[in-house]
């Protein structure tokens, strides 16, 4: 996990001239240096969607609620990905002979009635199958 101190540090490169805040020109500028082409615009554009507090310049807050919604992103990504894995005829559920299957594949050798035990553990609204919803609590 990345801590506070660390997005300070990229934030104070991205901000060039030291004034606390990050303007389209310098995010275009310093993302170039660093291998890309980022047109003007495209920065424009971003600096407009991430602005909180409207000054068309991005605060450290700004930078941090960035990079957190990045990484919610793509733990929710690596969760949708893995539920698949488990959904083995893709009908959206993980059911009993599912997990059994998987588990198989990994190794752990499970009877339909351990893996419905574990199901039921988890299975919230009781239907006998795991939505995705109910896999990421399971996942927490």
């Amino acid at each position: 996990m990345v801590n506070a101190g660390e997005f300070e540090v990229v934030f104070r490169r991205l901000d060039e001239d030291g004034d606390g805040k990050v303007s389209p020109s310098e995010l275009s500028h310093r993302l170039s240096l660093i291998g890309g082409d980022f047109l003007m615009k495209e920065a424009e554009l971003a600096v407009e969607s991430l602005d909180s507090d409207g000054d068309g310049l991005l605060g450290l807050e700004d930078l941090v609620r960035l990079m957190e919604a990045g990484g919610e992103e793509e733990k929710l990504q690596d969760l949708r990905e893995a539920f698949h894995l488990y959904d083995i005829d893709n009908c959206g559920f993980i059911r009993a002979k599912d997990l059994k299957t998987m588990l198989g594949r990994l190794g752990e050798s499970r009877s339909i009635d351990e893996c419905e035990v574990m199901i039921n553990k988890f299975d919230l609204n009781g239907d006998g199958v795991l939505s995705f919803e109910e896999f990421m609590v399971m996942m927490k």
